[in-house]
C-alpha cells in the first residue's frame, strides 16, 4: 500500500495531525523537540461523501470505504543531512515513504516551544527542501562515481545514468528539488531508481490556531503566515496547500457526530481541513476509486490513475482479471440523477465497457467476468 509521510520540524503538530487523521493516541504528542522518535504508521479512511448516497439507493447493508497509509515522522532540525538531530533515520523513513505532507506551523502560541525561537514558515520549508535536497546531492555524487567507470566501458545504462545525474546536479546546487527539474518521461522514470528524497510529490498542510481556521480557509492570502506558505509551494513544488487546524480534529476524537457537528459550527466550520487533506493526499499518490454498489454492501475500491477494466476488476479478485469479459459503467453523478441503475438503462447512461476502458474516478461498475 503506497504511503504518505508527515514531515515538519519540531512541534508544528505533526503528531496531533497524525492523532487526528488515524483517530488515535497512537502518537506522543509532547511540547519538546524529538517527542517522535520511531515512525508511526496508520489506515486513515479515505472521506467519500458518494458512499453514503448510493448505500441508501440501494438500501446496502453495509458501506466500506477505502484506506491509505500515513506514517508520523520524528522532526528534522537543521543539519539532518549530516546527521543532526535523528537526521539519518528521519532521512530513511522519508525515502520509504511515496510521497509527502509538509507540516508548516502558521500560529502563534507561547505555551509551545518552537526548535529556533519563532515561527517563520518560510523558514522552516526552506530548511527542510535544503536537508533534503543535500542528502540527494551526497547520494548522487556517490552514485555517479560508482557509474562512470561503467559507463566509460561502452554500459548505456550506466552512461544513461551519469547524464541524468550530471543533468540533476546544478538543478539540485540550486536549491531546487528535483520533483522540478525539467526532464522528458524516460529520464523521470530512471529517476525513480535513484530513490531521491525531494523528488517525492508534496502537499503542504498549514496547520493554524481553532480560532483562525475560518477565515483562513475562507481566504487563506487574508492570514499572513498562511499566506506566505501558499505563494512558497507554488514557486519551489508547483504543490497546493491544505489549511487545517489539527488541534480541533483532534478535539473531535472524543465526541460523537452530533457533538462534533454542533463543535465544528461553533468554530464556523463543517471540517477541521483534514477531510480535505486526505483526500488531497489520496490524489497526490496517483489513486482513484471506482465504487460498487448493492443491497449487500456498497464499496469503494482503490485503483491508480490510468488503470484500465481489467485491472480494476483484479482489485477485487484475480479471478475477475483473468475472466474479464466486459464491465458495466455508470457514473455516479448520473447514478445520482438519475435516481437507479434501471432509470440510467432507459436513459442511455448505463455503458458496457470493454478491456480497453481506462476507468475514471466515481464509477460505479458492475463486472462480467468467466473462469
Amino acid at each position: 500500500m503506497l504511503q504518505a509521510g508527515i514531515v515538519g520540524m519540531p512541534n508544528v503538530g505533526k503528531s496531533t495531525l497524525f492523532n487526528a487523521l488515524t483517530r488515535s493516541r497512537n502518537a506522543e504528542a509532547a511540547n519538546y523537540p524529538f517527542c517522535t522518535i520511531d515512525p508511526n504508521v496508520g489506515m486513515v479512511v479515505v472521506p467519500d461523501e458518494r458512499l453514503d448516497q448510493l448505500s441508501k439507493i440501494s438500501n446496502s447493508t453495509k458501506t466500506i470505504p477505502t484506506a491509505i497509509e500515513f506514517v508520523d515522522i520524528a522532526g528534522l532540525v537543521e543539519g539532518a543531512s549530516e546527521g543532526a538531530g535523528l537526521g539519518n533515520k528521519f532521512l530513511a523513513n522519508i525515502r520509504e515513504v511515496d510521497a509527502i505532507v509538509q507540516v508548516i506551523r502558521c500560529f502563534e502560541n507561547d505555551d509551545i516551544i518552537h526548535e529556533l525561537g519563532s515561527v517563520d514558515p518560510t523558514r522552516d520549508i526552506e530548511i527542510i527542501n535544503a536537508e533534503l535536497i543535500l542528502a540527494d546531492i551526497t547520494a548522487l555524487d556517490k552514485r555517479k562515481q560508482s557509474r562512470e567507470k561503467k559507463a566509460k566501458s561502452g554500459d548505456k545504462e550506466a552512461a544513461a545514468e551519469v547524464a541524468l545525474i550530471t543533468k540533476l546536479l546544478p538543478h539540485l546546487d540550486a536549491g531546487k528539488p528535483a520533483l522540478t527539474a525539467d526532464l522528458n518521461d524516460d529520464e523521470r522514470v530512471l529517476m525513480k531508481d535513484f530513490f531521491l528524497l525531494s523528488s517525492k510529490r508534496t502537499i503542504f498542510a498549514c496547520n493554524v490556531n481553532e480560532d483562525e481556521l475560518a477565515d483562513a480557509v475562507a481566504n487563506p492570502e487574508g492570514h499572513p503566515l498562511v499566506s506566505k506558505v501558499k505563494s512558497y509551494a507554488a514557486e519551489s513544488h508547483g504543490a497546493e496547500i491544505i489549511v487545517i487546524s489539527a488541534r480541533i480534529e483532534e478535539e473531535l476524537i472524543e465526541l460523537d457526530q452530533e457533538e462534533a457537528a454542533e463543535f465544528l459550527a461553533d468554530m464556523g466550520v463543517t471540517d477541521s481541513g483534514v477531510s480535505d487533506l486526505i483526500k488531497a493526499v489520496y490524489h497526490l499518490l496517483g489513486l482513484r476509486t471506482y465504487i460498487t454498489t448493492g443491497e449487500q454492501e456498497t464499496r469503494a475500491w482503490t485503483i491508480t490513475d490510468g488503470d484500465k477494466a481489467p485491472a480494476a476488476a483484479g482489485v477485487i479478485h484475480g479471478d475477475f482479471e483473468r475472466g474479464f469479459i466486459a464491465a458495466e459503467v455508470l457514473h455516479y453523478d448520473d447514478f445520482i440523477e438519475l435516481g437507479s441503475k434501471a432509470a440510467a438503462r432507459d436513459a442511455g447512461k448505463l455503458r458496457i465497457e470493454g478491456k480497453d476502458y481506462v476507468v475514471k474516478d466515481g464509477d460505479v461498475i458492475e463486472f462480467r467476468f468467466n473462469v
